[in-house]
């Protein structure tokens, strides 16, 4: 097993990364302060996972949430279930709450987790590669709104991580790939040697080697600790995670939710930012092709959807939660694992890169 801890002082936290965690409840049960357990999941995971996660919880007082599946039910609405269960079952702020999912479970768990009753405990169970190197890390919790996503939310750091890598193994293949855009993010933020080893072993994870995915998850899980661990709340280096974000959440948004896959966005928002880093001048064409070859490798797209024009890209780009004082900020590369945070794109220069990538005018 591999674990590392995520230093945030007092609100420090392990992150535990094996398969069969599931089983193995010393480990995590620890973390569970109080008798009242609530188990938040959806339809797609609850009948391969809930009762075996259930079993371990001994003799806790336990509700579940079951959700429906998807990034469209990111929502405040939906969000209200998992309210109206813990209200319903009176669960008091000793309760924790145990999320079991990919990202959009996590997410609205610990959304959940931070306003019930102010702020109760609770614990990530990821069962996605995209949630367990990157949203299940760091403590960023939220929902979509029709206008934009994740701009409604709460920094929540939970008690533990437990990456169960026996999860992904009923991943959907379109699932795992999604996963993989995060994982190569990493090496073109900061950690150019890992870049390296992923192009060196991109056909052994997509064949879901064991000991390639754990440590491909355990470097992930490394590179996004450290960042958190120095700028928690997003308040400079830890918008380096955003590489493409800010176009593929223009994507996600234009295209509804769940019809692009959020990795999958991100794939396409990473080349473009990629794109724009070589316009200005501060990377090499060659680690473009490269990056675009190791997301093509991974099975992720590499090109915006063509039904966008720049003027809706630019609009959805302008609402993303990373404009500040009404001026964009992108995440952007000088080099391989050399990322910066700028605002010196102009929209023109934006709107030129979108429309060589084949966006419509």
């Amino acid at each position: 097993m591999k674990n590392l801890e995520l230093d945030l002082g007092e609100r420090s936290y392990p992150i535990f990364i094996a398969r069969d965690l599931l089983a193995k409840s010393e480990l995590w049960s620890k973390y569970i302060a109080g008798r009242q357990v609530c188990i938040v999941t959806n339809d797609t995971i609850a009948p391969l996972y809930l009762d075996k996660l259930i079993a371990q919880l001994g003799d806790k007082s336990i509700c579940q949430v079951v959700l429906p599946d998807g990034e469209a039910y990111k929502t405040l609405g939906t969000l209200d279930r998992i309210f109206d269960t813990l209200l319903e079952k009176n669960h008091n702020r000793s309760t924790t709450l145990i999320a079991l999912g990919g990202g959009v479970v996590g997410d609205m768990c610990g959304f959940a987790a931070a306003c019930y009753q102010r702020g109760v405990q609770f614990i990530q169970i990821p069962s996605t590669l995209l949630s367990m190197v990157d949203s299940s890390v760091g403590g960023k919790t939220g929902v979509n709104h029709p206008l934009g996503k994740n701009m409604i939310g709460a920094f929540h750091q939970p008690n533990c991580v437990v990456a169960d890598l026996s999860l992904l193994d009923t991943l959907p293949d379109r699932e795992f790939s999604a996963g993989m855009a995060e994982v190569i993010k990493y090496g073109l933020i900061c950690d150019a040697p890992f870049f390296e080893w992923l192009e060196k072993n991109i056909a052994g994870l997509m064949r879901r080697d064991a000991d390639l995915l754990e440590e491909a998850v355990y470097r992930s899980c490394v590179n996004k600790a450290e960042v958190v661990a120095d700028d928690e709340r997003e308040g400079g280096r830890r918008a380096i995670l955003n590489l493409g974000h800010t176009f593929g959440h223009a994507i996600e948004t234009a295209e509804g939710y769940g019809n692009w896959l959020h990795g999958e966005a991100v794939a396409a928002g990473t080349v473009l930012a990629m794109a724009l880093s070589v316009e200005l001048g501060w990377l090499s064409s060659d680690i473009l092709a490269r990056g675009k070859m190791l997301l093509q490798l991974a099975g992720l797209p590499i090109a915006p959807p063509e039904n966008m024009d720049v003027d809706q890209f630019l609009h959805l780009m302008g609402r993303d939660k990373k404009v500040l004082d009404g001026r964009l900020r992108l995440v952007l590369l000088k080099g391989l694992g050399e990322s910066v945070v700028t605002s010196d794109a102009s929209v023109d220069v934006i709107g030129k890169v979108l429309r060589t990538a084949g966006v419509r005018a």
